[in-house]
C-alpha cells in the first residue's frame, strides 16, 4: 500500500493505493468522507451515515492512483455525499473538497 498526502483548500486529505495484480484500489479520505475508484460500495456506505462517492477515470481505461481520482468525474454519490452538495459530473477533487 503506498500512501499519500492530498493538499486541498482547507485541509490535508489522505490518498490510499492498494495494488491488486491487475488493477489498484485507490481512494481519497478526508475526516468526513471519501472519494473512490469504480470498486467501492458507496450505497454500503451511506447505511453508516459515511459520505461516499464512486468516481470513474476523465481518461482511459481505470483510475491507476490518486491523480486520476482527483481529475476524474463523480460517476456515484450516496445520500450523504448529496447532502454536501456532491452531484454526479463534477470532478473528484471539487468533491473532495466539500467533505
Amino acid at each position: 500500500m503506498h500512501q499519500v498526502d492530498i493538499h486541498l483548500t482547507r485541509k490535508i486529505a489522505k490518498g490510499f493505493i492498494i495494488p491488486l495484480g491487475p488493477a489498484n484500489l485507490v481512494a481519497i479520505k478526508t475526516d468526513i468522507g471519501m472519494i473512490g475508484c469504480g470498486a467501492f460500495d458507496v450505497a454500503a456506505l451511506d447505511s453508516f451515515s459515511y459520505p461516499a462517492v464512486k468516481v470513474r477515470p476523465s481518461v482511459g481505461p481505470s483510475i491507476v492512483d490518486t491523480d486520476d481520482l482527483l481529475k476524474g468525474i463523480v460517476k456515484e454519490a450516496n445520500r450523504s455525499a448529496m447532502g454536501r452538495g456532491i452531484k454526479n459530473g463534477m470532478t473528484g477533487r471539487a468533491a473532495l473538497e466539500l467533505l
